[in-house]
């Protein structure tokens, strides 16, 4: 059984969050603390939303009101709620899909960089590959994990790794119906393994994987539920903080081993945008801060099991769960050559990917 990763950090005592001594930013934070409380919408992790809810309070003082759904879900409320002129979120924290396609084009983001505050967060050295941006004009989101993750669970008492070296390794008839992938119909890491499957296999590849009758779900954990408890032996398109509560419970799941066709580069949840108007300026500009700083980092990498790109974070015990941060094995260069989550990732394989799958799977 892997090592479980621990649910959140110690209070970093050098952080540079702790020692600032600047006259703007402790306005700033007395501001935060009289605005109560920062609304944020975030990734379904109870050891992250736990982790930076009594971290930052503790730190600041002020409340985070956590609101925790998949990230399409949130999105389509986030973009409801701001054409009724209802403005309850301040920030949203997820994938790149549902962002691009639900928000970005809203006209309800603000500009990110306009929120970076502290040397450590608004300095390119401290992080690999500088500054990286999701969308096209490098403004309304920020990205800032990179990672390599497998995507592939199995149940180790109904098969073993070995078995599974290759995409085409799935289809094999042994496999038919006992294999599960996140619904890649909706944005999500489902969306995201099935478009690189249609980039690397092409169409016909993935109608004969659609053969092996797999069960289609958008409820990560009741997928997830489904491999530990052995009632399929593999699940596509689920990560870490999916099965983290089975880890944690004994239970046999864990990643398959990197197929022979490679992976990508993923940013994960760690998209970053700020909404317009948001209604607690102040208690937001802290908390982007203190994410982006190194504690704020350092939980979300742990709990979420994602690496993130800030070079001060160690994020080697990643490996444990099958994560392995993009700094800590390629040069940034290798970033454009393999990242899937851009705005123009998006829209040129993402999408076209996407539509394919309701031509396959129906709506």
């Amino acid at each position: 059984m892997r090592k479980i990763l621990v649910a959140a950090t110690c209070l970093c005592a050098g952080s540079a969050l702790a020692q600032s001594k600047s006259g703007d930013w402790d306005k700033i934070v007395e501001a935060g603390r009289k605005e109560g409380k920062v609304v944020v919408s975030i990734p379904s992790s109870s050891d992250f939303r736990k982790g930076l809810e009594k971290t930052f309070e503790r730190r600041y003082g002020i409340q985070v009101e956590s609101v925790t759904a998949r990230g399409s879900a949130s999105v389509r409320r986030i973009a409801d709620e701001a054409k009724a002129g209802v403005h309850y979120f301040d920030l949203h924290l997820g994938g790149s899909q549902s962002i691009i396609t639900g928000l970005l084009p809203e006209g309800i983001l603000a500009p990110v960089a306009d929120y970076f505050l502290l040397p450590e967060v608004k300095d390119p050295k401290n992080w690999w590959g500088g500054h990286i941006w999701t969308d096209s004009g490098k403004k309304f989101i920020y990205t800032s994990l990179a990672y390599s993750t497998e995507n592939f669970w199995y149940n180790g008492e109904l098969m073993k790794p070995g078995e599974i070296r290759s995409f085409d390794d799935l289809l094999d008839e042994k496999w038919q119906g006992k294999m599960g992938f996140l619904d890649p119909r909706t944005p999500g890491s489902g969306a995201s393994l099935w478009s690189y499957m249609h980039e690397l296999k092409g169409e016909a590849y993935l109608k004969r994987l659609v053969g092996q009758k797999l069960l289609l779900g958008r409820d990560q954990r009741v997928l997830a539920e489904n491999v530990a408890k052995g009632n399929l032996k593999l699940v596509m398109g689920l990560t870490y903080y999916s099965f983290a509560p089975f880890v944690k419970a004994g239970l046999p799941v864990h990643p398959l081993p990197e197929p022979k066709e490679g992976v990508y580069i993923s940013g994960g949840s760690g998209h970053l945008v700020v909404l317009k108007d948001a209604p607690h300026p102040h208690a937001t500009k802290v908390f982007v801060n203190w994410l982006l700083g190194k504690e704020g980092q350092d939980i979300f990498s742990k709990t979420m099991g994602q690496g993130t790109r800030r070079l001060d974070v160690d994020t080697k015990a990643l490996s444990e769960v099958g994560v392995t941060a993009a700094k800590d094995i390629y040069p940034p260069e290798e970033y454009d050559k393999r990242e899937n989550n851009s705005e123009e990732k998006i829209r040129t394989i993402r999408i076209p990917a996407a539509a394919l799958a309701r031509k396959l799977l129906g709506r």
